[in-house]
């Protein structure tokens, strides 16, 4: 291969990282997708990893607060065309002081 069909190569296959499909990936993102999506789901995973090897109780409670009100936000929150009641907003509030307490506990009562 000569020199510009390897940077050919390179661009086409770098495309999808451009600053302008990285934004509309974002914007265009919901909870369904994210908890689908295999690149978010092995950031997590590596981050996990990271925080293990490293015994980081910071980046693991981190990476529950952000895992679990993903989970929240998809199991209790009512879908497009739905209106928000006292059914659906009650767990969900109840879920986010769960949460809340679990952090607090991790962070601040327990010691090692």
């Amino acid at each position: 291969m000569d020199k510009e069909a390897v940077v050919q190569k390179t661009v086409e296959t770098l495309a999808p990282f451009e600053t302008a499909n990285l934004v509309h990936f974002i914007k265009t993102l919901t909870v369904k997708s994210a908890m689908s999506n295999p690149w978010i789901i092995g950031a997590f995973l590596v981050i996990a990893f990271y925080a293990i090897v490293v015994r980081s109780k910071f980046v693991l409670s981190m990476l529950f607060a952000a895992v679990s009100l993903l989970l929240l936000l998809r199991y209790t929150l009512p879908t497009e065309g739905d209106t928000l009641s006292v059914s659906s907003t009650l767990p969900f509030a109840f879920g986010g002081l769960a949460i809340g307490a679990v952090l607090i506990y991790l962070n601040f009562i327990k010691t090692e």
